[in-house]
């Protein structure tokens, strides 16, 4: 059971975690980015805090407990997420935008042993590499059509600042919240990204929320599967295994939204694009593997 256990909770994080780029294009036409993202943020932290009192979990006892959660959930959820609705929002081709986003495991990998002492060997780059490569096939259909005289400098150095957020939350969180619960953490996390992100909707002028079914729809997944169930198992993954290893899970985000994005939206899956999933998958095992 532990094996099987242990097999199922990337499967499910890699799953989960791609649908969130799908949720996000089903509610672009009926929300402004930034609302959307704060009042996600919101609601998780208040599905959270209702879980953890159900729960009975444990709260932090020291100052520093609370500044580490809040801190990461600014990070990993303020910032990041923000970064990438609203540059995405600006221009910025989703196709570009995800590359950006798989930078995100070739620096944790190369930070992790000078700021955690994790030592990436050469099987693990190699996996790495392979990852990248994937990963990159599967998005080169969106690249080739991007012209890059069209691609926003701000909105991509935005793009890119979210990327440098959500590595540095990875790290934080791996460095301090090894002692924590997961639920009460998971819920200072968004209570710091709600923190963010409000304000910054509020200054931006992004205040449209359109009521209807398919945004209430889009909401709850957003906020139950995406987020809540999202953010446990991420933490849970980062608790147990080398930071390093868990980034590279990134990398079969791309092939697994393009095969969603296939299955609900008619979109083309073109050989190149197949032979990426093979190749991301097989660089995201050896990366995960044993060192």
């Amino acid at each position: 059971m532990p094996t099987l256990l242990s097999s199922l909770i990337p499967a499910a994080f890699v799953l989960i975690w791609a649908t969130g780029f799908v949720a996000a294009r089903y509610v672009a036409p009926l929300a402004d980015p930034l609302a959307f993202v704060a009042a996600r943020l919101a609601l998780v932290a208040m599905v959270l805090a209702g879980l953890a009192l159900a729960l009975r979990a444990r709260w932090p006892r020291e100052p520093a407990g609370w500044r580490n959660g809040l801190l990461a959930g600014v990070l990993m959820q303020g910032i990041y997420v923000a970064g990438v609705f609203w540059s995405v929002h600006r221009g910025l081709p989703s196709g570009i935008a995800a590359l950006v986003g798989s930078l995100q495991p070739l620096l944790t990998a190369a930070a992790s042993e000078p700021l955690l002492g994790e030592r990436v060997g050469p099987k693990r780059w190699a996996g790495i590499g392979l990852g990248f490569l994937g990963a990159g096939l599967v998005l080169l259909p969106k690249l080739g059509a991007v012209d890059a005289a069209g691609i926003p400098p701000v909105a991509l150095a935005v793009c890119f600042a979210a990327m440098l957020a959500m590595t540095a939350g990875t790290l934080w969180q791996k460095r301090h919240g090894a002692g924590a619960d997961l639920v009460t953490n998971a819920c200072l996390q968004f209570v710091g990204g709600a923190a963010f992100a409000l304000p910054l909707a509020l200054l931006a002028g992004e205040t449209r929320l359109e009521p209807s079914l398919p945004l209430g729809l889009g909401m709850a997944w957003s906020v139950l599967v995406n987020s809540v169930a999202g953010i446990l198992l991420l933490m849970a993954l980062i608790r147990r295994g080398a930071v390093a290893g868990v980034a590279s899970l990134l990398f079969l985000v791309p092939p697994v939204s393009a095969a969603i994005a296939y299955a609900m939206f008619g979109e083309a899956l073109t050989p190149v694009q197949i032979a990426g999933m093979a190749v991301a998958a097989a660089g995201v095992g050896l990366a995960s593997g044993r060192r």
